[in-house]
């Protein structure tokens, strides 16, 4: 169904524009390419500037939903079986009790929750945006709260890295030894000599994985202030005004950074 829906809609809007724009996966990591300096240019492959096409990505609208949301979901999924779980529990016992099946009591309180985890981080960026526009001679709210989306790329990879990276590791261990030799899972085939691997969980241990998620989460956003610091200086003229407003961008950053690492916190007790 999902080929089906896709190819419909690469007849109607053309195959580059709806893989640009609307194809979820295309959307999704086209965001993420946006960080490296490697591009694709009339067929070739090119290089650019670290972080160089970031700036102009936020062009298209919507494009502030998808990196709040990216960043929404791994936040929901990291906290469902931590800083969320009694809320989880509580609510979905209340709708148990309150007559609700058991699947439509999990979805609905999951649901409750994925959206406020993202209305979390969508307020905290809003309330930063929301003070850059007192300061001096500011654009529109509207214009500064698109300006400044590009901004949280990094820190939504950062949160993607820190959440999935043991994940990873380990997954990838068994992507390339018996799942490669013997993806049917029959016990009978070893095309590659590897069906007899398995995972080695010591590989990383608990202190390397948290040193990595860590370093990700203060990278990631130290990336996405100086993303924000280079539009600041092309928005405002004075250069004063330019670094008062990043001082709400800083508190954007710093209320992120301790939010991510409250949730890894909790997840690796």
């Amino acid at each position: 169904m999902y080929s089906g829906y896709t190819f419909a809609m690469m007849s109607v809007f053309g195959v580059e524009i709806w893989c640009a724009r609307g194809e979820v996966f295309s959307v999704y990591f086209g965001m993420f390419s946006q960080l490296g300096v490697f591009e694709a240019r009339g067929g070739r492959l090119g290089r650019r500037r670290p972080l160089a096409a970031a700036t102009q990505w936020a062009g298209v609208p919507g494009s502030l939903a998808v990196v709040v949301a990216s960043i929404g979901t791994t936040s929901f999924d990291g906290a469902q079986e931590g800083a969320f779980k009694g809320g989880i529990e509580a609510l979905g016992g209340w709708l148990l009790d309150a007559g609700f099946g058991a699947v439509a009591a999990l979805r609905l309180t999951d649901t409750v929750f994925l959206a406020l985890a993202i209305a979390a981080i969508a307020g905290v960026y809003l309330l930063g945006v929301w003070g850059m526009r007192n300061i001096g001679d500011a654009p529109s709210f509207a214009q500064l709260r698109s300006a400044f989306a590009h901004t949280l790329i990094p820190i939504a990879f950062a949160y993607l890295l820190a959440h999935y990276f043991s994940l990873l590791v380990f997954q990838e261990q068994a992507q390339f030894t018996y799942l490669l030799s013997d993806p049917l899972g029959t016990g009978t085939t070893d095309l590659f000599g590897t069906a007899g691997g398995g995972i080695d969980y010591a590989a990383f241990g608990a202190r390397t994985i948290w040193y990595v998620q860590v370093v990700a989460l203060i990278a990631g956003h130290v990336l996405g202030l100086v993303l924000a610091h280079d539009r600041a200086i092309a928005y405002w003229g004075d250069y004063r005004d330019a670094t008062r407003s990043q001082y709400w961008m800083l508190a954007v950053m710093v209320a992120l950074t301790c939010f991510g690492l409250y949730l890894l916190s909790v997840s690796n007790r």
